[in-house]
């Protein structure tokens, strides 16, 4: 007996799966700091690090914080855009957020940071995938490939490590 949907769906040849899912960016720095610290420097003070005059919705003069399960950045004005929702916290090892700056959380993609002892410090370690949920996939991808070693480097400068 035929589907009873058969006449909705034409017989066609098998469509080959889509390739070229695109691959995490992984960030990794050191800091001389102990973990505790590390998480700290990271997820307490982003106000004081962070290149809001390059990578903000509301540029320089606005500020970034860690806010409840909120990312956050408020404008001089008063005005706010949530960047992302953090999903699990795990204080001072990881957390893992959606990730949508600018955008909504329809459009988010997936953020984890993990802080682990090293020698000399900690490990600072940024997984970002999830470009599916992206509006753009490949080129949302290429811009955090381009900007998040810009940015990590901030963070290393203010936790007092040294610049490449």
């Amino acid at each position: 007996m035929e589907s009873l949907f058969s006449h909705l769906a034409p017989d066609s040849e098998p469509q080959p799966e889509q390739s070229g899912e695109l691959d995490p960016v992984v960030c990794t720095v050191v800091v001389p700091s102990p973990v505790a610290h590390a998480f700290m420097g990271f997820t307490d003070h982003p106000h004081l690090w962070w290149p809001m005059e390059d990578h903000s919705v509301y540029g320089a003069g606005s500020h970034v914080e860690f806010e409840e399960n909120l990312i956050l950045e408020t404008a001089d004005d008063g005005r706010t855009s949530i960047w992302g929702t953090i999903d699990d916290w795990q204080p001072p090892l990881s957390f893992h957020a959606s990730w949508y700056p600018g955008s909504t959380a329809m459009w988010s993609t997936e953020l984890r940071l993990a802080f682990r002892a090293v020698d000399g410090g900690t490990e600072v370690r940024l997984v970002h995938d999830g470009w599916e949920g992206a509006e753009h996939p490949a080129q949302t991808r290429a811009d955090y490939a381009a900007d998040w070693p810009g940015v990590l480097e901030r963070y290393v400068r203010f936790m007092g490590g040294a610049s490449e």
